[in-house]
């Protein structure tokens, strides 16, 4: 998917634009709304993700126009502003959706694929996770491994899917306790891996010792 991204903080656009890039998204990143205003008519993008407050406009004037214009494409929002008359402000102007500043990655990657499978441009394909002879369906909720279908636990399916989507990068304890089980302390993240291991393969899921964890895609191929 291309994914056209709003944003002039310098520090989030960098975070936002490698989260996207990890999951295969390609990302066009913007720091002004009059950079933007001509890419934004390309019809070769797949969503926009829009932050509101720009150094020279605001972004709910370039969702208004894009609206006015005819044009469809898919904008999720992404904005400090919290009070309910904004938010609905940006729903009435034709926003998709309206997530608020601060928000974790694995948020909203779901609300964009959500965004994404409510303008059509998302297929069971691209919901697919694969390594090796292992795949997850993350719309399906069900994991396969050399076609036989693996029973896991909510909190095991969500850690192997931050691994499998970051595959061949190192997720942090830190980050798989916040994106896959913010509910739960520290000590049960292993716990959770070693019953992982034990129904996708001893050797899948590698530890990085004083780090975290990681999938490497192409050592689980030739094994």
């Amino acid at each position: 998917m291309k994914i056209c991204l709003v944003e002039d903080d310098l520090l989030l656009g960098r975070a936002l634009s490698t989260s996207l890039e990890d999951v295969g998204h390609k990302v066009l990143w913007l720091r002004m709304s009059a950079d933007a205003r001509p890419w934004l008519r390309d019809e070769s993008l797949d969503a926009a993700i829009l932050d509101l407050g720009l150094p020279d406009g605001e972004g709910i004037t370039l969702l208004r126009e894009m609206r006015r214009s005819g044009n469809q494409l898919p904008v999720l929002i992404v904005t400090a502003r919290d009070t309910l008359d904004e938010r609905l402000d940006g729903l009435d102007a034709g926003a998709d959706d309206y997530l608020i500043k601060p928000f974790d990655n694995a948020e909203l990657l779901a609300r964009l694929r959500a965004v994404l499978r409510r303008g059509g441009n998302w297929s069971e394909d691209e919901a697919l996770l694969s390594v090796g002879t292992l795949t997850l369906d993350e719309q399906g909720m069900t994991v396969r491994n050399d076609g036989e279908t693996l029973s896991l636990l909510p909190t095991e399916f969500a850690l192997l899917r931050e691994l499998m989507r970051y595959k061949n990068r190192v997720r942090t304890r830190r980050q798989l306790e916040s994106e896959a089980m913010p509910d739960s302390d520290s000590q049960s993240l292993d716990v959770h891996i070693s019953n992982l291991r034990r129904k996708v393969g001893s050797t899948v899921i590698r530890t990085v010792r004083g780090v975290g964890y990681v999938i490497d895609d192409q050592k689980v191929t030739q094994e």
